[in-house]
């Protein structure tokens, strides 16, 4: 190769760099997007399922159960993410129960404003008391 050709490939690098960045960037951000909304949803089910758990135990109340699902947030999540915890009794496939539903809004990342609404809901069926005869 002679000086002339390489002198008339300088700066190709950069431009190449920049033609990839344009592709991979919104595609990494994207995909760190779908992770966090994820993981969010995925502790909040469990978050969720836990306090109708923790609501159905015989002798526990549905306020007990929305303190334990506040509880398992606060540890996990900042609470910037969710916007409403709610436990109420409920039937549960036709058995009495406790219902947890957690709503929350997860924000676009680098971009604020409105993002994606996250709702899960758990279920636990009371426990009963037995009385022995």
């Amino acid at each position: 190769m002679t000086r002339r050709a390489r002198a008339g490939e300088r700066g190709a690098a950069v431009v190449d760099f920049v033609l990839v960045l344009l592709v991979l960037l919104p595609l990494v951000l994207g995909i760190l997007q779908l992770a966090l909304v994820l993981h969010v949803r995925n502790t909040l089910a469990s978050a969720a399922a836990e306090g109708a758990r923790h609501a159905a135990v015989a002798g526990s109340s549905a306020p007990a159960g929305q303190a334990k699902v506040e509880d398992l947030i606060d540890g996990a999540l900042s609470q910037d993410f969710v916007r409403s915890v709610s436990v109420r009794p409920a039937l549960v496939g036709g058995a009495p129960g406790y219902e947890a539903v957690v709503e929350a809004e997860v924000t676009v990342l680098g971009l604020g404003g409105t993002g994606v609404r996250v709702r899960v809901e758990g279920h636990a069926v009371a426990e009963q008391s037995v009385v022995a005869p």
